[in-house]
């Protein structure tokens, strides 16, 4: 009864998992499989971003904010031409593109999903010019449109959903409630180690399409290389790579070279 129980919730588990939508990411062609729809991670990417927007101070100097708008707009034209040039114009309706300059001294920005672009006026010291600054909007921009966070929400959902089959199963191998416990924790940790290097995938993807990008819109992709050198040396986290969701800039300088090449072809046309 017991191996019944087991095949039965086994086969549950193998259609749960294969349950998503494929698609292709632009630029890398990487398959992906996504458990909510674009409508569903748009609606909840809209209400952050309108919340944050509430508290934040949008800067007040007009020569920063016209870059960052100009260099923003620019792109986000050069990736609506790709995706209409290369059968994905149906994705362009999920842009609604805006940019924003916000009075913050960190060195960050960021891109909400459906295309709302946050800089912090922190960043333009160590970016210093237009391309430099492309290079980190083109990032950014590569995320939403490589769709990570649908595809980390998809991840989150189907490693909770395998931590209620294996409790599922472990029950009816008839284990006891602290057996499964102590299972359910070892699964926990290594999903956490497991998205860490996921994470680090996503920004290798988003740094590969980033620098793409960039190129695309008319920013010489090779000011990346010393925009990283800058960045590593006003950053203060020396958190070990394998421990971090991001590259280290070591690692990240070394594939942006790599990635030159393609991203020169692009520049040069």
């Amino acid at each position: 009864m017991k191996t019944i129980k087991v095949i039965l919730i086994s086969m549950v588990a193998v259609v749960m998992v294969s349950c998503g939508t494929t698609s292709t990411v632009p630029i890398t062609g990487r398959q992906q499989t996504l458990m909510v729809s674009d409508g569903e991670v748009l609606s909840l990417a809209s209400q952050q971003y309108q919340e944050f927007m509430k508290s934040a101070k949008v800067s007040t100097n007009a020569t920063n904010t016209a870059m960052v708008k100009r260099v923003g707009q620019k792109l986000a034209s050069a990736v609506v031409n790709y995706l209409k040039a290369n059968g994905q114009a149906n994705d362009v309706s999920n842009y609604n593109w805006e940019f924003n300059l916000v009075q913050d001294k960190n060195v960050n920005a960021w891109c909400m999903p459906g295309g709302k672009i946050v800089v912090y006026e922190g960043l333009l010291p160590v970016t210093q010019d237009e391309a430099s600054l492309a290079i980190v909007l083109g990032h950014e921009i590569a995320h939403a449109v490589a769709r990570h966070s649908a595809e980390q929400l998809s991840t989150q959902m189907r490693q909770q959903q395998g931590l209620q089959i294996g409790s599922a199963i472990a029950g009816a191998l008839g284990m006891g409630t602290n057996t499964q416990s102590i299972l359910q924790t070892v699964a926990a940790l290594n999903f956490n180690f497991g998205n860490l290097k996921y994470s680090r995938n996503h920004e290798n993807e988003a740094d590969h399409m980033g620098l793409i990008f960039a190129a695309m819109a008319g920013y010489d992709p090779r000011v990346a290389t010393t925009f990283w050198q800058r960045m590593s040396a006003a950053s203060s986290n020396q958190t070990a790579e394998f421990l971090s969701d991001h590259p280290s800039d070591a690692t990240r300088i070394k594939n942006i070279q790599g990635w030159m090449p393609e991203a020169l072809k692009y520049y040069n046309k």
